[in-house]
């Protein structure tokens, strides 16, 4: 359905307003109301897992930084078919880390269960001056506190898509409860040892020491974890071989 090409009749647009499924179109893996919220309404039907499709890993793995189709743009897939093919690949442990909400984790702890996936749930956190910051809950006061968090700041930003963060404040919530990963290319770290911004050959891992050491400071040593990423670049192995340094040291 797009601007020029609606639904052709008025019960059809009705029908697709209230997120109600097409009872003629394909079937739908994920039966339910068709809404995009949260955690889909009371009408969602139980999750029924795939069969035959969990693999045993050979080395114990878990993905800490993944985006479900809940971060527009930089994620495609939903929660349930992520922790299905975290399954199938045989992953020890899956997290889902959307942009600045918990959107999925209703699914996902659900799709998990069945499938016995272990979970983790985080978000990331987008700071000002366009800094990422990758936080994971530890446990039940762990995600409350992230929770509060990322509602304060969707509040205080008052504007949809506009939270307004502050590290210092961030840290003080955490109280031991967070871990926190070095991220993305927009990370503190990340953007202190790719000298001169992205895409510039070259890692300035001075820079990239005193990044991590604010992080550590505002967070505790035990607490804040380097994040290695292989894209098939060339600057790959240079990159990771600094981070892994910084990280021992």
């Amino acid at each position: 359905m797009n601007w020029y090409h609606g639904p052709r009749t008025w019960t059809e647009l009705e029908r697709v307003l209230s997120g109600r499924p097409n009872p003629r179109g394909p079937h739908n893996p994920h039966p339910g109301d068709g809404s995009d919220a949260p955690a889909w309404s009371r009408r969602r039907g139980e999750y029924t897992p795939p069969h035959g499709r969990r693999t045993p890993g050979r080395v114990p793995y878990a993905e800490l930084h993944a985006h479900s189709a809940f971060s527009f743009l930089d994620g495609a897939s939903s929660p349930e078919a992520m922790a299905e093919a975290a399954a199938e690949l045989g992953l020890t442990a899956l997290a889902i880390t959307d942009h600045d909400g918990l959107y999925g984790v209703v699914r996902f702890a659900e799709a998990a269960s069945e499938l016995g996936l272990a979970t983790v749930f985080g978000a990331e956190l987008s700071l000002p001056g366009g800094e990422h910051l990758l936080v994971l809950a530890r446990g039940g006061e762990g995600y409350r506190r992230l929770s509060r968090a990322i509602a304060h700041a969707h509040l205080r930003g008052g504007a949809k898509g506009e939270p307004r963060y502050e590290i210092g404040e961030l840290a003080e919530a955490a109280g031991g409860h967070w871990y926190v990963l070095t991220g993305c290319r927009r990370g503190r770290v990340r953007r202190a040892l790719e000298r001169g911004g992205a895409g510039v050959p070259g890692v300035d891992t001075a820079a990239a020491g005193a990044a991590l050491g604010e992080l550590v400071d505002l967070f505790g040593r035990d607490r804040v974890v380097v994040e290695l990423t292989c894209h098939g670049v060339p600057e790959d192995t240079e990159r990771c071989d600094a981070l892994a340094t910084l990280a021992a040291a």
